[in-house]
């Protein structure tokens, strides 16, 4: 068992199976990220390395006491521990972590983001989406104080404000220079010309069991953006994965006034 600083070890289950006592190294409690049920400190069997797991869970808990970043904190514990080695999914989950200002905010667009780029792994053959992977109708609403989008040509209300999810603009004309496009018009150059969305429940008919195809309106069928699991790049060049974009040339943003203050204001 190695201490990290007052109070915190990082180790085995082994470590643990060979240690005389606990209490020996004032241990009171011991945290086991997995799965299952953990197995008898003396079954050997089943052994967390202590070179991954337990790794990205020290790194995070010091992430957070310490208000460091991701490789801050990852250095102070390899510099107690040099054989530590988080793997890329872990590694990813911890800058999530840190982009999230060390808290879970499941709210959040790089989170919505995050947990999309996980649905092709989980479900391949993408039927049986969880529900709680698409947004809620607007329709199922009512009024709100939040942005909504609608069709433009039938005014059905298809997103709201918080579905979108901002990325950070491309490089522009340079990121299409391999489909060999004739001519860019110079306004639209880093100009997002689509709004790129977590999915709404009225999506879910067109999206299992496909990776890609187009996007309709559920009320009128006019084509407002398209989709495609694998991502599809944006107007300003940015690659976005996956992809469920809907164009801005379509859609008409619109906010609710509350009548009452208006009135109060005015008078």
């Amino acid at each position: 068992m190695i201490p990290v600083r007052s109070g915190l070890y990082i180790g085995t289950a082994a470590d643990l199976a060979e240690a005389e006592s606990l209490s020996e190294s004032a241990i009171s409690h011991v945290l086991t990220v997995d799965s299952q049920e953990p197995p008898p400190l003396g079954n050997r069997q089943t052994i967390h390395a202590g070179v991954s797991r337990s790794a990205a869970v020290v790194t995070a808990f010091i992430m957070k006491t310490d208000d460091l970043t991701f490789e801050e904190a990852y250095n102070k514990l390899q510099a107690v521990k040099p054989d530590v080695k988080i793997n890329d999914e872990f590694l990813k989950q911890l800058k999530l972590y840190e982009v999230m200002g060390c808290k879970v905010d499941l709210t959040s667009a790089d989170y919505k983001q995050y947990r999309l780029q996980k649905v092709i792994d989980k479900y391949p053959e993408l039927q049986n989406l969880p529900r709680e992977l698409f947004a809620l109708d607007p329709m199922s609403l009512g009024k709100t104080d939040e942005i909504l989008y609608r069709c433009r040509k039938c005014r059905r209300s298809v997103f709201r404000g918080s579905s979108i999810l901002n990325h950070a603009p491309g490089t522009g004309p340079v990121a299409f220079t391999h489909k060999r496009m004739t001519q860019i018009r110079r306004e639209d150059q880093t100009k997002c010309t689509s709004y790129f969305i977590e999915p709404v429940q009225w999506m879910e008919p067109a999206l299992l069991g496909v990776l890609n195809g187009q996007l309709l309106c559920p009320k009128c069928r006019s084509k407002l953006g398209s989709f495609n699991w694998y991502g599809d790049q944006c107007s300003c060049g940015r690659w976005v994965t996956p992809a469920f974009q809907i164009h801005k040339n379509r859609v008409d943003e619109v906010k609710y006034l509350n009548i009452s203050s208006v009135r109060n204001v005015s008078s």
